[in-house]
């Protein structure tokens, strides 16, 4: 049977399961923080994701006024997600680094930098919403030592003055020298030059998708598509990989590669999809979800030790990994 068919089926025996629990709905939004070390106000090879910074969401009606605030605190992965119950309406909201006070250290991210995002609606399903925001900076006071240096200014050079040549004078050629013969030299025979052994250096895994790129556990595991993995690998435990919450329930020898065979209940199918879309937000920058929002929702589902949140999460990932696949077999 198609694998997509086998998803949507199983979509379908959640959906029946949490109508007959009475699921009341709710709200999430979800972002990171990155610190701007270079203060060039966009994120580059030299930022990285920063935690304890405060993150407010806002939103506001036509007339520009607030009707509905909620500040979060970044976690250890420089990654924040807020909860909303019931059906709030977050059409009109926007995500922004919050004042964090006065800077102690010179080195510190907490210098808000950037505009607000507005929040994107991701995932939508029975009363359930998911909202995402574009990744907000936060600067230093100063840019750090190791950034490129703005070019300096050219210098003009002074205005040339025209100089006259001076006049020409007749040149005699004194007669040349006798020519005297050369002695003769030996000819030494050198040794053949031999070219350098030649390396072959190990092939690149082919650059992460542009365009959204899902592919199924089912072809994350065929060997055809080995290069497509970075980041992680089979052998890679699951502790590693997600932390220390997902070491605790799956322990500490479960490897990534024993993952993608969960199946047959709530927790091995989240971890399963959990890890797909993992794979996934690291070859595909179009994603629905990047790397830090995909270990941040494994744990607070694992955290909040209830079957429910567990399903829900699930689903989230199961729509995600069913998108258009572009991998190409491996050379």
């Amino acid at each position: 049977m198609d694998p997509h068919h086998n998803n949507l089926l199983f979509v379908a025996f959640f959906v029946l399961c949490l109508a007959a629990n009475g699921v009341t709905g709710y709200a999430t939004v979800t972002g990171s923080v990155f610190c701007d070390q270079c203060k060039d106000g966009e994120r580059s090879l030299f930022d990285f994701p920063v935690s304890g910074i405060k993150v407010s969401v806002t939103c506001s009606d036509e007339n520009g006024e607030v009707y509905m605030s909620r500040e979060e605190t970044t976690n250890w992965l420089g990654g924040y997600v807020m909860r909303f119950d019931g059906t709030p309406d977050l059409s009109n909201c926007y995500a922004q680094v919050s004042d964090n006070g006065v800077q102690q250290d010179p080195s510190s991210c907490s210098i808000a930098s950037g505009p607000a995002q507005k929040l994107k609606l991701m995932f939508s399903f029975f009363g359930i919403e998911t909202f995402a925001a574009d990744a907000l900076l936060a600067q230093p006071l100063q840019p750090m030592s190791f950034c490129p240096k703005p070019p300096a200014a050219p210098v003009m050079p002074p205005p040339q003055v025209p100089v006259k040549p001076p006049p020409k004078v007749p040149v005699i050629s004194p007669d040349p020298p006798a020519t005297l013969p050369h002695p003769l030299v030996p000819v030494i025979s050198l040794p053949p030059v031999t070219s350098p052994p030649q390396f072959k250096l190990p092939p690149f895994p082919p650059m992460p998708f542009v365009e959204p790129s899902a592919c199924s556990h089912q072809l994350w595991m065929k060997p055809e598509y080995r290069c497509y993995w970075r980041a992680i690998g089979p052998d890679t435990k699951v502790a590693v990989a997600f932390g220390l919450v997902a070491g605790r329930r799956y322990g500490t020898d479960m490897t990534v590669r024993e993952a993608l065979d969960g199946r047959g209940e709530a927790y091995k199918t989240l971890l399963r999809e959990a890890t797909t879309a993992l794979l996934n937000s690291y070859n595909s920058l179009g994603f629905p979800y990047n790397s830090i929002a995909v270990i941040t929702y494994t744990n607070l589902a694992l955290l909040r030790n209830s079957e429910h949140d567990v399903l829900m999460t699930a689903i989230r990932f199961i729509k995600a990994n069913s998108g258009t696949c572009r991998f190409t077999v491996c050379n």
